[in-house]
């Protein structure tokens, strides 16, 4: 197996290059095309278009896209208590850590006479999209939910694919009622992103949408959020993925386990394991041949993981380089003095720090959002946080003391610009006001 193991001391630039390069994404052009058809569908025929395309990939014709309200209040008779005290423990500590994110308006005098604000307001209607699957993800909801809870956003619209019976998950229904969500509709795929950016007879449009999602939801959110008549998004995304640095005193069996835990996402997940220890890498992947087969979704795991990378290094130095170069979603620090490293870390969108630090908490009810940029977008985009589902605006008041002491800069700025208007604006006040100063006398 260490024939895997890549070199990076030994690698020219271009086969670095290549080695941290993510898979090719799905054919944009056909897939944008079959998406701008479904946009296309849901825009001009609304509710008719969102039944027929679930009944065409979900095999369910509805009668009714919206949950009825029983089903919300039923589903907590409906899990295992342990399901539901895990839900109830994830809630309170995202929300907890959300609470703490609250920005504080600013006020300030500039300039005499010359008062700016910076006002902070929650986003008033968000649509939070749920994948649906193999297994039921009230996870997501809970992230997405809480967070839109916190920062006080008046409409929360949630939709997810029903299953084959018509149905949504009991963890999904309770997770949604813990959030304060009553809109919840049985609409997934790019349809459910269409109907939530343009409105239908059902579901009223909102002004932002979040969660992750398959590539037809990926691409649907790209498109109307490019839009005049569509909606804002969270951000771009690719596949799920997982960088660890470790050195010789991690646990392989650790490390594997956090490789193991992200490749069972999806065959497109990519995990990355970057050491300074030989030793270490090849005890690795031992325990990832050890471990997976004792995977439920071993065979997706081992999709993923057949294109799983495994670079050794000079040092931890050189592991935080490839890091940052490579800069993941998932970055695991199991090395000792871990923390020591986190000043030098400058990209990734979630860091779990030591050996006692498992992605899955982030996942799941550490209270860090889970919602990650991919596909490299953690270089310039951040972890989903109150203030994605917030917006803020400038105020400016000045009085005619402050008018005249920046009315000469805006004046001059204004003529260098050649933007007449500009400037006028700001003489025909001066010149009003010395008037109404002169008649006083």
């Amino acid at each position: 197996m260490s024939a895997n193991i890549q070199d990076w001391q030994s690698l020219e630039q271009a086969k670095r290059a290549e080695l941290l390069s993510r898979p090719a994404m799905a054919d944009n052009k056909k897939l944008g095309a079959i998406v701008a058809d479904i946009l296309d569908q849901v825009k001009h025929t609304g509710d008719q278009a969102v039944i027929d395309l679930t009944e065409k990939f979900d095999g369910f014709r509805l009668t009714d896209i919206r949950l009825a309200t029983k089903a919300l209040e039923d589903a907590e008779h409906e899990m295992p208590s342990k399901v539901k005290n895990a839900i109830d423990m994830a809630f309170a500590n995202i929300s907890k850590f959300h609470q703490a994110q609250f920005p504080k308006d600013i006020k300030i005098e500039t300039q005499p006479g010359v008062i700016c604000e910076l006002k902070n307001t929650p986003i008033d209607a968000v649509g939070l999209y749920i994948p649906g699957g193999s297994a039921p993800l009230p996870s997501t909801v809970l992230m997405l939910g809480a967070t839109a809870q916190v920062a006080g956003c008046k409409r929360k619209v949630l939709c997810t694919p029903p299953n084959s019976k018509g149905k949504i998950a009991a963890e999904i229904r309770y997770a949604a009622t813990l959030c304060g969500i009553d809109e919840v509709y049985l609409v997934g795929g790019a349809q459910a992103i269409a109907a939530m950016a343009f409105g239908t007879q059902s579901i009223a449009k909102v002004d932002k949408i979040f969660g992750p999602g398959n590539s037809f939801v990926t691409e649907a959110k790209q498109q109307v959020s490019t839009r005049a008549d569509g909606a804002a998004i969270d951000m771009p995304a690719g596949p799920s993925e997982v960088l660890v640095i470790a050195d010789e005193q991690a646990n392989p069996a650790f490390v594997a386990a956090d490789l193991l835990s992200q490749a069972e996402h999806g065959p497109d997940s990519q995990a990355i394991l970057v050491c300074d220890s030989q030793t270490v890498i090849e005890q690795t992947q031992y325990q990832v041949a050890l471990q997976l087969q004792a995977l439920s979704r071993h065979e997706i795991a081992e999709q993923a993981m057949s294109h799983s990378r495994y670079i050794k290094t000079n040092g931890i130095e050189q592991s935080i380089e490839v890091s940052n170069q490579y800069a993941p979603e998932h970055l695991i620090v199991q090395v000792e003095n871990a923390r020591d490293c986190l000043d030098q870390l400058k990209y990734a969108g979630s860091i779990f720090v030591g050996p006692w630090s498992p992605e899955s908490a982030g996942d799941y009810a550490s209270g860090t959002n889970h919602v990650l940029p991919t596909y490299g977008y953690a270089r310039n985009y951040s972890s989903l946080g109150l203030a994605d589902f917030m917006r803020r605006f400038t105020v400016q008041e000045l009085s005619y003391q402050g008018l005249q002491n920046i009315g000469p800069a805006i004046m001059d700025l204004a003529d260098a610009e050649g933007l007449d208007a500009h400037q006028r604006a700001v003489a025909l006040r001066l010149s009003e006001a010395n008037g109404l100063e002169k008649d006083n006398d």
